[in-house]
C-alpha cells in the first residue's frame, strides 16, 4: 500500500488550543497560521492539556512565518 494512501487513511483532524478537536484537517479558517493537526487515533490517545499544550505551541511559531512547527514530544507522530 501506497504511504500516501496509508496517510489519508489515518483521518487526520484540527485541534484547537483549548485542547479539543475541531473537525477535519484543513479547515482552518486562519490560513497564514493554521491549526495544529493529528491522527484522530493520536488525538485519542492524548490529555486535553496535552492537546492544548501542542496547539498553542503551533500557533505561538507559526506566526513567526514558520512553514513547520515540531510537534510536543507527548504528540510526536510515528510511522511504523
Amino acid at each position: 500500500m501506497g504511504e500516501l494512501k496509508k496517510w489519508r487513511e489515518q483521518k487526520w483532524v484540527r485541534i484547537g488550543t483549548d485542547g479539543t478537536i475541531k473537525g477535519p484537517c484543513g479547515t482552518s479558517k486562519n490560513k497564514k497560521n493554521p491549526d495544529r493537526c493529528l491522527p484522530l487515533a493520536k488525538a485519542r490517545r492524548l490529555s486535553k492539556k496535552q492537546l492544548a499544550a501542542t496547539a498553542k505551541k503551533k500557533k505561538r511559531q507559526g506566526g513567526s512565518r514558520r512553514q513547520f512547527v515540531s510537534n510536543t514530544s507527548s504528540a510526536r507522530v510515528r510511522n511504523a
